[in-house]
């Protein structure tokens, strides 16, 4: 049976239908309602409606979102979307659908998408990166979503800069209260928020990243410091997880001279004398988060 799947986002709902070759049958995209909490379930209800018509019927839909199902609760937290956390955002869902509905995190769908039929398709171990507006990842087993006791694995985000420097101390404030987390420094707007601070010059990471290609020294330096700090971030992924494959998503993803420079400064930060990890590019691009959600309708792809 097709499969469907949503990927909700601050700004935008898509919907895709997937056969189950992984061809795409049909999708489409609508805005998001801002801090309409029915709004977005009548959206969402109408995107599903539309994909039936066109691609046929199913009886799950799978869904990546910002946030996560509280385990103690069953409520949304940690949503983007503030006006659906601390809602029963799943059960209101099953109720206007009519279907039986897993949510997962986003990064989680990623990291789904690139273990099925993506960069990491075949190995045992995915570990899913999201570096964009915000810094997060899932982690993929054997094809199996791992969520963790506290719905928060792969939130590596919020973990701390390893090995930090005398001028890394302490630290941008992060929105999670606390200075320094790896989001400060990895995400796009914490890369611009750092240039602006020691250069004062307000530019984005699109023009920092276009600037250093053109011979910018201070660009070019920003640029060498963030491989540098993401080398060390993910080699303490590397020591903890060890997985076969660490797939980049997201708008910094985009950096080519990552895939090279990045692995080449990993190994001195890692606990092993070879590092056989492989850092990749998605397959699917900006489409792994809706397919990837999609692939939760088979619910042997999610590890509870």
């Amino acid at each position: 049976m097709n499969k469907l799947g949503i990927d909700l986002g601050g700004t935008k709902i898509e919907i895709i239908a997937l056969s189950d070759q992984g061809e795409t049958l049909y999708r489409q995209r609508v805005a998001t309602p801002q801090g309409n909490y029915l709004g977005i379930i009548k959206a969402i209800e109408l995107l599903v409606q539309q994909a039936e018509k066109m691609a046929g019927g199913c009886d799950v839909v799978g869904m990546g979102t910002p946030g996560a199902i509280s385990p103690a609760t069953g409520l949304m937290k940690n949503s983007n979307s503030t006006c659906l956390n601390n809602m029963p955002f799943v059960q209101d869902l099953q109720k206007h659908l009519g279907k039986k509905v897993y949510i997962e995190n986003d990064a989680n769908c990623f990291a789904l998408s690139e273990a099925v039929d993506g960069a990491a398709a075949g190995e045992q171990s995915v570990f899913g990166v999201i570096v964009g507006t915000g810094v997060g990842a899932g982690v993929v087993i054997n094809e199996q979503i791992i969520i963790g006791a506290n719905a928060i694995a792969g939130e590596w985000g919020h973990n701390p800069l390893p090995w930090p420097l005398p001028n890394e101390l302490p630290g941008l404030n992060c929105y999670c209260g606390k200075n320094g987390c790896i989001e400060t420094w990895l995400s796009g707007t914490g890369l611009a928020a750092l240039f602006y601070q020691e250069n004062g010059r307000r530019l984005t990471a699109e023009e920092i990243v276009a600037a250093a290609g053109s011979g910018d020294q201070q660009c070019e330096q920003a640029l060498a410091d963030y491989e540098n700090r993401m080398a060390r971030s993910l080699a303490h992924v590397i020591n903890v997880l060890d997985p076969h494959v660490i797939v980049l998503g997201g708008g910094m993803s985009n950096i080519d001279r990552l895939y090279r420079n990045v692995p080449a400064l990993w190994g001195q930060y890692v606990f092993s004398d070879e590092v056989s990890t492989r850092l990749c590019k998605p397959v699917h691009g900006d489409s792994s988060g809706v397919r990837g959600a999609a692939w939760l309708c088979d619910r042997s792809n999610i590890r509870q």
